[in-house]
């Protein structure tokens, strides 16, 4: 008996057919659609970042160079004070300035995370299968993943404001220093107990897969 021939249409697997979604199940799946939005809004909030982000360097480029006005302002936007008046660029102040703008890309990267993951997860598959700039992380994407990247992202967050509080923390109280002290610790202690209890359940279906 001769193989079967691979290019056959007969030979071809017939795709499994679903019935219709009846009228009131399809509107709740597609109401999906009205946190799109909520993610164009994110994007919007996206393009004010990189504008903040533009801003701040420019300050910075032209403080540099010796503008006093950029300089103040500078000084301004990161709550800097000191007794002695602030004439050129200091060490601190451009400590404090790097740290806002690496501030500015990490939550830009967590827009990015939320607009991009959760639209993929809650709204429509983008196909980015193969793709040459698909996001590693996105391969792998789902609603316990997000939550714990998410969480991650969070705390380098406040691990930046953290660290720009001590390095100003003249013009910070003491119950200021240890409120954000603690708020950074719960951050920490919520992500692991998010990333343990993701392994737990992780753990938990693959048994119930190998039962």
């Amino acid at each position: 008996m001769s193989a079967p021939d691979p290019f056959d249409a007969r030979n071809a697997p017939v795709p499994a057919r679903t019935s219709p979604l009846k009228p009131l199940p399809r509107l709740i799946f597609a109401s999906r659609w009205l946190q799109l939005p909520l993610y164009l809004g994110l994007i919007v909030a996206q393009g004010v970042y990189v504008v903040h982000f533009l801003v701040e360097l420019l300050h910075l480029v032209e403080a540099a160079f010796g503008n006093k006005d950029a300089l103040q302002a500078l000084i301004a936007s990161i709550g800097y004070k000191t007794t002695a008046p602030v004439g050129a660029l200091n060490e601190t102040v451009i400590m404090l300035v790097v740290l806002a703008l690496i501030d500015v890309v990490m939550i830009s990267n967590l827009l990015i995370m939320v607009i991009v993951g959760g639209y993929e997860t809650f709204v429509s598959r983008m196909d980015l299968e193969g793709h040459q700039d698909q996001p590693e992380w996105l391969s792998h994407v789902n609603a316990s993943v997000l939550k714990v990247k998410l969480a991650t992202a969070i705390i380098g967050i406040s691990s930046i404001h953290l660290l720009k509080t001590f390095i100003n923390a003249d013009n910070y109280t003491d119950k200021v220093l240890i409120a954000q002290t603690v708020i950074h610790i719960a951050f920490l202690f919520s992500a692991m107990a998010i990333a343990y209890t993701d392994k737990l359940m992780n753990e938990a279906a693959a048994a119930n897969t190998r039962h």
